[in-house]
Formats: structure tokens, C-alpha cells, sequence
């Protein structure tokens, strides 16, 4: 029988990247060591996989641990084989930011377990030879207001010089990380002398809006290219490095941020040698969901009794996307089938238009069967919702079920047909 741990504890509690992931552990180090980081919860791996199923008990445990921080919230990712030293995968998991209400956490984990299982992240995976099924933490902190934020590495990371390096923005970090701006750019020597100081251009700051989300600020010219970090702040930042050093050892790569005078740290990773750009708040909470029944009105799935429905469904997690929104990319890695609860999806094929798909139906199969590249785009032609089963879920269950099998060849066979006499 295997033993779960659907867990959510404060920063300093979590011990174990094996159940929360090293981002959570990391910070929960940095508390247990006094450095400065923001109020947050580290969600394990197996308590999200709950909170994207729709488990209730876990959704409410979820609320109960988030319940002790002050909003709004910033969710992000900690998977367990995340921010090695091996890999990274700094760009490839979801950042929900500014989440206003405890009660909408559990969509913005939701989203971050699917990021965790996209194509972008799955071909991410097979590219570093990580090729396995995801398992994600989550960190969910009171969400900064900060005047200035950053990166730094506590070595080059190009070429490997024992020096620091800072990349630093207005506003909320994400400036930087996403490559919204060209940051400025300093050098410090380990003794914390400056060698190089160059202006970027700043041109916007990603601020939080009051109503949840965040939002590009256009900056006042005087401002575009006015270094945003002074002396102190450098002299602060040279100190941080030294810090994380010595609890997380050398060659690290962390992300900053100075509010109302206090430096944070939000993020020490590993420095490694080896698609979706962070979102802007949470979806809307969705409907109760009947995973159930949107199985049974997918003709793989039709014939079989409620009992058996009902366990295949226990695998589905639930995904949105807005009307005019990429589903998946022609000549990605494939991560998922998808089958359509409501809402439409066109199917395209080198830029033609070959088919609109509707409830009850279901695509994305062909590339967990063959391994391949996705061989179509589909794009959501309404808000459009779906119920994923990941490549982990979906090949086990079909060695195992013939009928479910013997379907997918009808319907391979139907499409095959149809290529064929186009």
C-alpha cells in the first residue's frame, strides 16, 4: 500500500525534498538560519496532486494552512526534481502572482501542478534526461510589494569567475526572470567592490494590482535608465551572497528583493551548467466539478459502468483555457490526452484548419502513443474546459483496459481513413 503525505506546513517546518522540493526546503533553510524570507507554506508534492484532483478534504487543508499568512499571495512551483544541479527549471514551471484570497490558492496550485505536466516542460524534461513523472511541491508566500528586485549568482555564470553578479529591475522580480527589461547589470567582487556598473532600460515595472494579478507600469523617462540600487543596497546584497554560501554552499543563483528598506530573499538555487511566462492571478474559481460525467460522454470511455468511470475519473485534474488560448503546439512533446468537457477547440494542421472539436470529444493521444511530436495544434475556440490524463496515467490504463485500447485503434483507424480520402 502506498503511504501518502498530504502536508502543508510553515517554511521552517518543511525537512525532506523528497516530500515538499528543494525550493520549500531551501527556503525553509534560509528561515531556520535567519535569513530574511517572506511568510509562506510549503505544500508537499502528494497534497498537491490532491488539491489539482479536487480532492475537498485536501482543497480544505490547503485553506486551513494558507489561512495563517497575510495576502495577497504569490504561488510557485517546487517540484521535487527541480533546481538541481543538473537542471534547472527556472522558466518552465508556472508563477501565479497576487493571488487575493486564500480561497483562490487552490486554483493557482491547480495551475502550477499543470505547468509541472505541459509539453514544454515535459520536452524540458526529456531534453536533460529527467524523462519521469512530475511530482511538485508548491510554496505559497505573502506576495512583496517591493521597490527594486533581482537576480544574483555568487559566481559568473558565464564564465565561471569568482565574482557577483546582479541583474536588478523596478518592481516585482519578474521584470528580470521573464526578460521583460533589459536590467541593470553590476559585478562585485567577493569582497564586495564594485567592478562594473550598467544601466539597463527599465521601461516598465511589473507591479500587483488591488484587485489581484499584476500589471506592466510604464516608467517616467528620468527613471528608464536610472540605476535602481545604491551603495547600501549593493553592500546588502554582497552580504546575502556571503549568507547563502555558507548555508547552501557555493555557486548559487538567487532571486531579491528590497521592501520598504529589507532585502529578501525569495529563491537559492543551485547555479547549473547544463512556456509560459508567470501569469497574472489566478483563474476564476471554477464550477463544481463531474469529472464522472464528462467521462462518460467521451466515446472511449461510454460503455463503461459508473463504478469504473468513476476510477478512471479519480486520474482526470481539471484545466481552463480562455477563448483564443494554445492547447497544445504542433511539433512539442506531448504530456497529456485531453478530453473536452464543454466549450470548443479547433485542430490545425501546417497553419490549415482541419477540424473543430466539441464535448465528448477527445485529442492529444497520438503522441503518448507514439512517443513522437505532437502532430496538430489545438486552440481553444471558446473558453473552453478539459480534464487531462497525463502520459503517467494514460499508458497504464490502456495496457490494462482492451476495450479502451481496441476504441483508440477505431479512432486512429477513422482518422487515418480520413486523411486518406482528403
Amino acid at each position: 500500500m502506498t503511504t501518502t503525505h498530504k502536508s502543508a506546513v510553515m517554511l521552517a517546518k518543511a525537512h525532506g525534498t523528497a516530500l515538499y522540493g528543494a525550493k520549500a526546503v531551501g527556503l525553509g533553510e534560509a528561515a531556520r538560519k535567519r535569513l530574511q524570507v517572506p511568510p509562506g507554506v510549503a505544500v508537499s508534492a502528494d497534497l498537491v496532486e490532491a488539491v489539482a484532483s479536487g480532492d475537498t478534504r485536501a482543497i480544505a487543508r490547503l485553506d486551513k494552512a494558507v489561512a495563517a499568512l497575510t495576502p495577497p499571495f504569490a504561488v510557485r512551483s517546487s517540484a521535487l526534481d527541480e533546481d538541481g544541479a543538473r537542471a534547472s527549471f527556472a522558466g518552465q514551471h508556472l508563477t501565479v502572482l497576487n493571488v487575493h484570497l486564500a480561497a483562490d490558492v487552490a486554483d493557482a496550485v491547480r495551475e502550477v501542478w499543470w505547468s509541472a505536466n505541459s509539453d514544454a516542460a515535459i520536452t524540458y524534461r526529456q531534453k536533460v534526461g529527467l524523462f519521469a513523472r512530475p511530482r511538485v511541491g508548491v510554496v505559497v508566500q505573502t506576495l512583496l510589494d517591493p521597490e527594486v528586485a533581482g537576480v544574483m549568482f555568487t559566481e559568473n555564470p558565464i564564465s565561471g569567475a569568482d565574482e557577483r553578479v546582479i541583474e536588478a529591475s523596478w518592481g516585482l522580480g519578474e521584470a528580470v526572470v521573464s526578460g521583460l527589461v533589459i536590467p541593470d547589470h553590476m559585478r562585485l567582487e567577493r569582497s564586495g567592490r564594485l567592478i562594473e556598473r550598467r544601466a539597463g532600460r527599465k521601461h516598465i515595472a511589473v507591479r500587483a494590482l488591488p484587485s489581484g494579478g499584476t500589471f506592466e507600469e510604464t516608467m517616467p523617462p528620468g527613471r528608464i535608465e536610472q540605476t535602481c540600487l545604491d551603495e547600501p543596497q549593493l553592500r546588502a546584497l554582497s552580504a546575502l551572497a556571503l549568507q547563502c554560501e555558507k548555508v547552501f554552499g557555493p555557486r548559487r543563483d538567487i532571486e531579491w528583493a528590497f521592501q520598504e528598506g529589507t532585502l529578501y530573499l525569495l529563491q537559492c538555487r543551485a547555479v547549473t551548467t547544463g512556456d509560459k511566462a508567470p501569469r497574472d492571478g489566478a483563474a476564476p474559481a471554477p464550477p463544481a466539478r463531474d469529472a464522472t460525467a464528462a467521462l462518460q460522454r467521451v466515446g472511449l470511455f461510454a460503455d463503461m459502468d459508473r463504478r469504473q468511470a468513476e476510477q478512471i475519473a479519480r486520474l482526470l485534474k481539471e484545466r481552463r483555457f480562455a477563448r483564443g488560448e494554445t492547447v497544445i503546439v504542433e511539433g512539442s512533446g506531448g504530456a497529456a490526452v485531453y478530453l473536452i468537457a464543454s466549450g470548443e477547440a479547433t485542430v490545425s494542421h501546417g497553419g490549415t484548419r482541419i477540424a473543430t472539436l466539441g464535448p465528448g470529444d477527445h485529442f492529444g493521444e497520438i503522441a503518448l502513443i507514439d512517443g513522437g511530436t505532437r502532430s496538430a495544434t489545438v486552440t481553444a475556440a471558446t473558453d473552453l474546459v478539459c480534464y487531462g490524463l497525463t502520459f503517467w496515467e494514460f499508458r497504464p490504463l490502456v495496457e490494462r483496459n482492451g476495450t479502451i485500447a481496441w476504441k483508440l485503434l477505431q479512432a486512429l483507424a477513422r482518422r487515418l481513413r480520413a486523411a486518406e480520402q482528403g
